[in-house]
């Protein structure tokens, strides 16, 4: 969960924060007891009611950092509404699963409104009062559009993993959903990077925010890094097979370049006898999530995935990251060797070099 900093004393215990004591002891029932370096600097800010940047990768415990002080205040005020928008669905439904953790018992409704699932569904779920609104740009633009949600109630906005959005193209989606927030409001924004665009947009959208940096370095400490050189009349597959079959190889996440090409990786995997599944676009969203909990629940040793299925992404325990396929950008390369040596743990990652 925390960043690699094996010296960091928190300034704060989590039963020091000036949160409801229901949600303390639901922080201690998930088994929070000390901050990590985002949680500790930015939870007090948040619930001094000032804006912020945070600058963390995924894995900081940011989503945390984010929710304990903005559930207070929900307590506090049941008619407080939340949005939080982010670039892909699974970082949707991870947040939004969290969030339902820490609000157990607590009467606060949250919605996922996503790509990819039933817009029906969603309409029918916004029709009664939530708190906070989880969702990706572009569907959450469609329904402010058919006046499914009135951003005019929202005085609390988060834009997690802004970076992401903004290398999606959802740089006019998320101008849109800040125009139709009230001038008053309370702005949170997260970035693993901190790109000129990004200032812009910093500058734009927020009021003299506190910033809080607490990037790892740009690779992960922990993790392990070689090549594989895919050598003249040699099989790539068969030097995958080989590796898989190694005892630590226990749980493999594969990257590949395109959707084809991952699923057909996947069921080759498969008729070779290992448990195999895959993630990419091509998916519908309730076959992602089963392929992701199979991964997740150490029913499938690999999983194999496209740089933007795996967006955002946290699964705990990945003993390898291989890069099959190479990838696009050092960005893309950063971001799925990340997928391992999260918090303390070692992790390794592997490339495939022809």
């Amino acid at each position: 969960m925390g960043e690699a900093v094996a010296d960091f004393i928190p300034e704060h215990r989590f039963q020091d924060f000036n949160v409801d004591p229901r949600l303390k002891n639901s922080i201690l029932i998930k088994g929070y007891k000390t901050p990590t370096p985002i949680q500790d600097k930015i939870i007090p800010h948040i619930l001094k009611g000032l804006d912020v940047v945070g600058v963390a990768n995924t894995g900081t415990g940011k989503t945390a950092a984010f929710l304990i002080p903005l559930i207070h205040k929900v307590l506090l005020n049941k008619t407080n509404k939340v949005l939080v928008v982010v670039p892909t669905r699974e970082l949707a439904l991870q947040i939004d699963s969290e969030l339902k953790g820490f609000a157990r018992g607590l009467q606060i409704f949250s919605v996922c409104c996503v790509g990819g699932m039933s817009v029906s569904r969603q309409v029918s779920e916004l029709r009664y009062h939530n708190n906070f609104i989880i969702g990706t740009p572009g569907r959450l633009k469609d329904l402010i559009e058919r006046k499914n949600i009135r951003l005019a109630e929202f005085k609390t906005i988060v834009l997690d993993e802004a970076d992401r959005m903004l290398d999606m193209g959802f740089i006019n989606d998320m101008r849109f959903l800040m125009a139709g927030m009230p001038k008053e409001r309370h702005t949170l924004f997260f970035s693993a990077t901190v790109s000129r665009e990004i200032e812009r947009l910093i500058l734009e959208f927020l009021r003299q925010p506190v910033r809080i940096s607490v990037k790892t370095r740009d690779t992960a400490q922990n993790v392990e890094q070689d090549v594989i050189k895919v050598g003249r009349g040699k099989n790539k597959l068969e030097l995958l097979h080989d590796l898989l079959k190694q005892k630590d190889f226990s749980k493999v996440l594969i990257f590949g370049r395109t959707k084809h090409g991952v699923e057909k990786l996947s069921q080759m995997l498969s008729q070779k006898g290992f448990q195999a599944e895959s993630i990419h676009g091509d998916k519908n969203q309730s076959r992602r999530q089963r392929a992701l909990g199979a991964f997740k629940n150490n029913r499938a040793q690999v999983l194999v995935a496209t740089d933007v299925a795996a967006r955002g992404l946290d699964i705990p325990n990945v003993s390898h990251v291989i890069n099959y396929d190479l990838p696009a950008t050092f960005d893309d390369y950063v971001h799925r060797i990340g997928r391992t040596g999260r918090g303390d743990k070692r992790g390794k990652a592997l490339t495939f070099i022809d």
